[in-house]
């Protein structure tokens, strides 16, 4: 059917029609990015799920941030274009195991990196994007014992920053380990005026290369900050798109993967599952559309507020 109609038109008058609106994460593919209301990362995302007024949230990204939404409006409808958008960080936390985890060691403070299942959040005291995690970390007592949860390479860029000894879970993101530093180190020989910028969710090993660390959202601004320089950006290679638009002079190339794959780059799978078509017919059909019980909503509201509280 897609070869028939104009999805940019159709997706824009159903939009209009349902009162309905688009958010969407930087590592969409472009077309996506640029058919959305709101282009952002978890933190930007999270925030405006919190205050939109519409009556359908269309949520371009993976599941557990097509959640918070839901969590945060209950009362909404919120569709996700391939409900099997899932995420290899949010996998490495099962529910069972992480509660037994907590029990394991009582007293302490559990925060949990947003990404993640609604059943972790529902677990947790309070969650963090990368954007925040620093702020949200340095918040608690310095005598408090701290849980962070699941990212570990987040969780040890943390600690190298504040000082703070947390107890980590042993979880990751496969895109942001992918990266391969002998090719990083070759890419650098052949491109020494280009400077290193990495997401915290990167191997420590690619994190001391890095001239600046940041969430997605502050790696662009720092491009936005330097416009005229070089750039290596060790993320999921989707940020590009938004960056070359929004900083035309900046020049980028993505940090080389392990795998030899098409593009050379570090791609996450999952957040590549969501087309224009799949984006057409779930705003046509409100479906498939994300479910969180109502003892989970109410347990994992209040560690999300907390967050958005301590972000403003």
């Amino acid at each position: 059917m897609s070869e028939t109609i104009d999805l940019v038109k159709e997706i824009n008058r159903l939009k209009k029609e349902k009162n309905a609106v688009i958010l969407a994460h930087y590592y969409q593919v472009p077309e996506i990015q640029d058919i959305a209301d709101y282009v952002g990362d978890s933190l930007g995302l999270s925030q405006k799920a919190a205050e939109t007024d519409a009556d359908i949230i269309v949520f371009a990204g993976v599941h557990f941030m097509a959640e918070t939404a839901k969590i945060l409006n209950p009362n909404k409808t919120v569709v996700l274009p391939d409900l099997n958008a899932g995420c290899s960080l949010a996998d490495s936390c099962p529910p069972e195991s992480f509660d037994a985890f907590i029990k394991q060691h009582p007293n302490h403070v559990v925060i949990t990196y947003v990404n993640c299942s609604a059943e972790i959040k529902a677990l947790s005291d309070i969650v963090c994007t990368s954007s925040n995690a620093l702020k949200i970390v340095e918040s608690i007592p310095k005598e408090t014992p701290i849980i962070f949860a699941p990212d570990k390479n987040l969780g040890r860029y943390i600690m190298k920053e504040t000082g703070r000894d947390l107890l980590l879970w042993d979880g990751s993101c496969v895109v942001h380990e992918a990266f391969s530093m002998d090719k990083l180190i070759e890419l650098h020989k052949k491109h020494p005026d280009y400077k290193i910028i990495a997401h915290p969710e990167s191997e420590s090993h690619i994190l001391d290369t890095a001239t600046y660390i940041g969430s997605t959202a502050g790696i662009i601004n720092f491009v936005k900050e330097h416009p005229n320089e070089k750039f290596i950006v060790a993320t999921e290679v989707g940020i590009l798109h938004k960056m070359q638009e929004e900083i035309p002079t900046a020049k980028l190339i993505p940090a080389p993967a392990l795998e030899d794959n098409t593009c050379a780059c570090s791609e996450c799978h999952f957040m590549k599952m969501n087309t224009m078509q799949k984006l057409y017919d779930c705003l046509l059909n409100e479906s498939p559309q994300i479910e969180v019980p109502g003892n989970i909503v109410e347990r994992a509201l209040l560690p999300i507020e907390r967050m958005l509280e301590l972000s403003k």
